[in-house]
């Protein structure tokens, strides 16, 4: 499956901005199962500097500055992705064997996995996380069908309702009030199965969103999305999309892996200046027949 992607991100400040240093994570990744053909960010005004390398996970990540005064920034980034389907993973691997393997692996490609269980700022586990999560993980269920029943339940048992939350939210709000979005819901996941020992890490990118048959496609009516993946020894990382009930599939567009949230901020900076500002967000994810033609 072929997408092109455009993200716009749209600053308006209430005073003059005399300087500002911004970190971009947009362009989406490439590995096993997807491939980034072109990616291009467009700012405006006018960077003094701009340098793009990859961070501590892998992610693309640019860095930009703008030393002149400016009311108004506008980012773009514009990707062609390229996504081929995956056959539905199967085994019947216990979810305390992985949990043993990762608590006693020497294996130095799994050593690096470890750093997945432990806390981070955004998924910390607590106590009221391990008692919600061991409904799922009975003695010997297989790994698999454990987190498949965690999904299910978060699903079920919590409300998306956009504007709950917002990014500084704590985990304890969502679970006390049961409300959140897909980032609070990626979070919870990944709280609890590290609080049974298992490794999650958060995954932000985008997903297909699919017109009813009387409306019109919208351009820029898509929206970031965020789901988690979990890692399976001898097979790798495993994708759930809580907010959806599924594993996704050559409808979600993996931009940016991390420990939670904080790790790959779509856009974020200091400004010198600016006082209050209004952040407007415009996304499509648009499908493409045929092949692209590369850059």
């Amino acid at each position: 499956m072929n997408y092109r992607i455009t993200h716009q991100s749209h600053y308006e400040y209430a005073e003059t901005v005399s300087l500002s240093h911004n970190q971009a994570r947009l362009s989406p990744r490439s590995f096993f199962n997807q491939t980034c053909l072109n990616s291009h960010i467009t700012i405006n005004p006018q960077p003094a500097s701009f340098r793009e390398r990859k961070d501590f996970f892998g992610n693309r990540t640019a860095y930009f500055s703008i030393e002149q005064p400016h009311n108004i920034l506008s980012v773009t980034a514009e990707s062609d992705v390229h996504i081929v389907s995956q056959t539905r993973l199967t085994s019947d691997m216990p979810w305390e064997t992985v949990c043993h393997i990762l608590k006693t692996t020497t294996d130095p490609d799994l050593l690096s996995v470890r750093q997945f269980v432990l806390d981070s700022p955004k998924a910390t586990t607590v106590p009221e996380l391990t008692k919600y999560a061991e409904p799922s993980f009975s003695k010997d269920r297989p790994f698999i069908e454990a987190v498949s029943d965690l999904t299910q339940r978060i699903y079920n048992d919590f409300e998306y309702v956009p504007g709950f939350t917002t990014i500084s939210t704590p985990l304890s709000d969502v679970f006390k009030h049961r409300k959140g979005v897909c980032q609070d819901f990626a979070h919870l996941a990944i709280g609890c199965l590290r609080a049974m020992g298992l490794a999650a890490r958060y995954i932000s990118g985008y997903l297909e969103t699919l017109p009813s048959p009387d409306t019109d496609y919208l351009i820029g009516a898509d929206a970031s999305h965020a789901w988690f993946s979990v890692y399976l020894p001898n097979h790798g990382w495993i994708d759930f999309d809580p907010t959806n009930n599924l594993i996704p599939g050559d409808r979600h567009i993996t931009v940016a892996w991390g420990r939670d949230f904080a790790d790959v901020t779509p856009l974020k900076g200091v400004v010198l200046g600016g006082g209050q500002h209004a952040l407007t967000v415009s996304v499509t994810v648009e499908p493409i027949e045929g092949e692209f033609a590369l850059a």
